[in-house]
C-alpha cells in the first residue's frame, strides 16, 4: 500500500497552501512572523477604530504592531488591546499609550514613554489607554460653531449672486476695465515723459548751473551798486535838484509875468503886433532895398547931380 496515495497529496497541498496563506497574511499586515516580540497589554475606553496590525510608535519610530483587540467583559467599558513590540523595547514604569488618527483615516498607537530609568513594565503587564483625537479632534470641536455659521454664510451667498445678478455689476466692471486700461496708457506715456526729462536733465542742469552763475554775477552787482548808491551823499544831491527845481520855478515865473522883456513879449499882445508889424515892415524895406537900391544910396565921382 503506498503511503502517498492521491488523498494524502492532497491533504499535504491543502496543508502546505494554508500554512502560507497565514504567514502571507501576516507578512501582508505588516505582523513579524518568526520573531519572538514581547507582547504587553492596553486598556481603552474608546479605540475609535483601531484594528489588528496597525503600527505601534515610540517617540516617533515603529516598534511593533497590534496584536489583538478584546472587549473586557470582567471591566465593563474597557477594551483590552494586545500588542508586540521588540524585545529590545524596554517600557518604563508609568508610560501610556494613545490612538492617535490623522485626516486621511490612518490610525496608529503611540507609547508615551515616562521618565523611570530605573523601573520598567514586564512584559504580559498592562498599560493604561487613551485617546487623542488630535487635529479630528480639532476639526470636531469646530462643527458646532460651523454649524452655526452655516445660516449665515448661506445668506452671504444669496447676497452675493443677487449682487452679481445686477447689470449695474457688470457695467460697473467694465468701466473698471476701461479705466484699468486707461491708467495703462497713461502710466505708459508718463513712463515715455520719465525717459525724456532724464535724457534732457543733463542739458537742463548745465542751463541751471548757467542761470545760478548769471544769478550770483547779478547779486555781485546788485551788492556793488548798493555799497556806491551808500556813499552817494543822498541829502545833498536832493538840496542840488531842489535848487534846480526852485530856479526853473522862478523862471518859468519870469517869463509867465509882465516885468521882463520876454515876459512882456508873451504876455502883452500889443507889443507882439507891433513888434510882429515892424519886422514886416523891415523884411519889405530889405526887399526894396535889394529890388532898386539907387533909390537909397547915390555915389559919385564928380560930385553930387541935380535931379
Amino acid at each position: 500500500m503506498k503511503f502517498f496515495t492521491k488523498e494524502v497529496k492532497i491533504a499535504l497541498v491543502a496543508i502546505a497552501g494554508i500554512v502560507i496563506l497565514f504567514f502571507g497574511m501576516h507578512f501582508l499586515k505588516g505582523m513579524p512572523v518568526f520573531a519572538n516580540d514581547n507582547v504587553y497589554y492596553a486598556t481603552f475606553d474608546d479605540i475609535n477604530g483601531l484594528s489588528a496590525s496597525n503600527p505601534i510608535y515610540a517617540d516617533g519610530y515603529q516598534v511593533g504592531n497590534v496584536k489583538s483587540i478584546n472587549y473586557s467583559y470582567q471591566k465593563r467599558g474597557k477594551v483590552v488591546v494586545a500588542f508586540q513590540v521588540d524585545n529590545d523595547l524596554r517600557i518604563p514604569k508609568g508610560s501610556t499609550a494613545e490612538i492617535v488618527s490623522d485626516l486621511m483615516g490612518n490610525i496608529k498607537m503611540n507609547i508615551l514613554m515616562a521618565n523611570n530609568p530605573r523601573e520598567r513594565v514586564e512584559p504580559g503587564d498592562t498599560i493604561v489607554g487613551g485617546l487623542n483625537a488630535g487635529i479630528m479632534g480639532s476639526v470636531q470641536s469646530l462643527v458646532p460653531a460651523i454649524q452655526q455659521m452655516l445660516p449665515k454664510v448661506d445668506s452671504i451667498l444669496t447676497s452675493v449672486n443677487t449682487l452679481l445678478a445686477d447689470p449695474s455689476i457688470a457695467r460697473s466692471l467694465h468701466n473698471v476695465e476701461t479705466i484699468s486700461q486707461n491708467l495703462t496708457t497713461t502710466t505708459a506715456g508718463l513712463n515715455a515723459l520719465v525717459a525724456q526729462v532724464n535724457g534732457r536733465m543733463p542739458g537742463l542742469m548745465g542751463k541751471a548751473d548757467y542761470a545760478l552763475t548769471k544769478a550770483g554775477t547779478t547779486l555781485d552787482n546788485t551788492s556793488k551798486l548798493t555799497a556806491n548808491l551808500a556813499t552817494v551823499d543822498i541829502a545833498g544831491t536832493m538840496a542840488k535838484v531842489d535848487q534846480t527845481i526852485a530856479n526853473v520855478q522862478s523862471v518859468t515865473d519870469k517869463l509867465n509875468g509882465k516885468d521882463g522883456t520876454v515876459g512882456l513879449l508873451m504876455n502883452d499882445p500889443g507889443l507882439y503886433n507891433n513888434m510882429n508889424s515892424t519886422m514886416r515892415s523891415a523884411d519889405s524895406l530889405l526887399q526894396d532895398l535889394k529890388s532898386h537900391p539907387k533909390r537909397y544910396v547915390h555915389f559919385s565921382l564928380f560930385g553930387k547931380k541935380d535931379k
